[in-house]
């Protein structure tokens, strides 16, 4: 009775895509996140009778052949690109990415990390580090006097001081951008790293070769559409339960044959 093997691999497949959308509903409001969809391939065929099979003395052959298949997998959770809307705060390092790019970051151990979230924020010693506290590459101080910060589309960060008409020039951010973006290994805390898939990063000013652009005072809300996430959800629900009934209905199948005598 394959269909009982069949239906469960239905219904570990729908469970995966539950967990998929559970996963961007949680993350509405994370900032910069980007929606994971769930995708899935037929398993291996079973060829009871292969197509092109000489079927009789004068050489006919099959047109189609008997190929049952073996139920469905998981092939890859890709991540959709979809620039989120700005949403304004007002503050001072609070950077919005408008199109493509990521802000590189050093983590633990000097390995390179990288982001979206612009909700950048100033250390103790006055470094720009994230929320999480890793620094900013390349690396940039704001002195304890400054009274203001302006950082333009360039990522230019310019400092005021309450002795002196002009700015003075910190530091520029740069951008990041992949080949593959999708191929980014996802770390959590709305960092990414780098891997064969992803191909190896392009760092350089905002606004050349394709890059983005910074917007002070903003933040980049999630892609995640809600509406659209629930109308999965629905539909996974029910693939999960018409699974359910092949299995059902296979039992009483079974339970059909053992009963006769």
């Amino acid at each position: 009775m394959r269909a009982l093997s069949i239906a469960a691999t239905g219904m570990d497949a729908q469970q995966m895509r539950v967990e998929v959308i559970s996963n961007n509903l949680a993350n509405m409001s994370t900032t910069a996140y980007n929606a994971r969809r769930a995708e899935f391939a037929d398993l291996h065929y079973q060829q009871i009778q292969r197509a092109g099979t000489i079927s009789a003395a004068d050489g006919s052959l099959l047109p189609t052949g008997v190929q049952l298949g073996l139920g469905v997998r998981a092939s890859s959770i890709t991540m959709e690109i979809e620039q989120g809307s700005l949403a304004q705060t007002g503050g001072d390092l609070d950077l919005a990415i408008e199109g493509q790019g990521f802000i590189e970051v050093e983590l633990p151990g000097g390995a390179a990390g990288y982001t979206r979230d612009g909700a950048l924020k100033r250390s103790g010693e006055g470094q720009i580090v994230t929320s999480d506290g890793y620094p900013v590459v390349p690396d940039i101080t704001i002195p304890e006097e400054a009274r203001a910060i302006s950082i333009n589309a360039q990522g230019e960060v310019w400092v005021y001081f309450a002795d002196q008409v002009e700015p003075q020039l910190m530091g520029q951010i740069t951008l990041a951008d992949f080949p593959n973006e999708m191929g980014l290994e996802a770390l959590g805390g709305n960092l990414f790293a780098e891997t064969e898939a992803s191909g190896a990063p392009n760092v350089g000013e905002p606004g050349e070769d394709g890059r983005g652009t910074f917007r002070q005072g903003y933040l980049e809300e999630s892609s995640v559409d809600p509406v659209r996430q629930m109308t999965q959800l629905i539909e996974a629900q029910r693939g999960y339960e018409l699974n359910a009934k092949v299995i059902t209905a296979a039992d009483q199948m079974l339970g059909a044959t053992t009963q006769i005598r």
